[in-house]
């Protein structure tokens, strides 16, 4: 994987190290909208009502599965929390959170325009 390609255009890898900070300062600054709280890559992303929350949830679900790397998600009425950790870089940040937390704001941008 290049670094010059975009984060929504790369893929997962299997066992991606772990970032150190200032790589982690690097790849947040591409995705304003996501913040690292106690170790963890997470956004809450807010709908108009739960079908929309859980048809995001379902084209998540479906990306994730391809990329192999799955968030921790918190559903409610109006609003879907993702966080992500790689537990194969014990649990700390990996390239691989920032590729699904790209693919996931492309996600819902596209949705939101819907």
């Amino acid at each position: 994987m290049s670094a010059a390609l975009p984060l929504t255009a790369r893929h997962c890898t299997p066992a991606a190290p772990a970032l150190d900070d200032a790589a982690i300062a690097a790849l947040l600054a591409q995705l304003p909208d996501w913040q690292v709280d106690a170790g963890r890559l997470l956004r809450e992303f807010l709908f108009r009502d739960y079908h929309e929350t859980i048809e995001f949830v379902n084209a998540l679900a479906f990306m994730v599965h391809r990329e192999d790397h799955h968030p921790d998600l918190q559903v409610g009425y109006r609003r879907c929390t993702a966080s992500w950790t790689t537990h194969s870089a014990g649990n700390k940040l990996s390239e691989n959170d920032f590729i699904c937390a790209a693919k996931a704001d492309a996600l819902y941008a596209e949705r939101a325009g819907a």
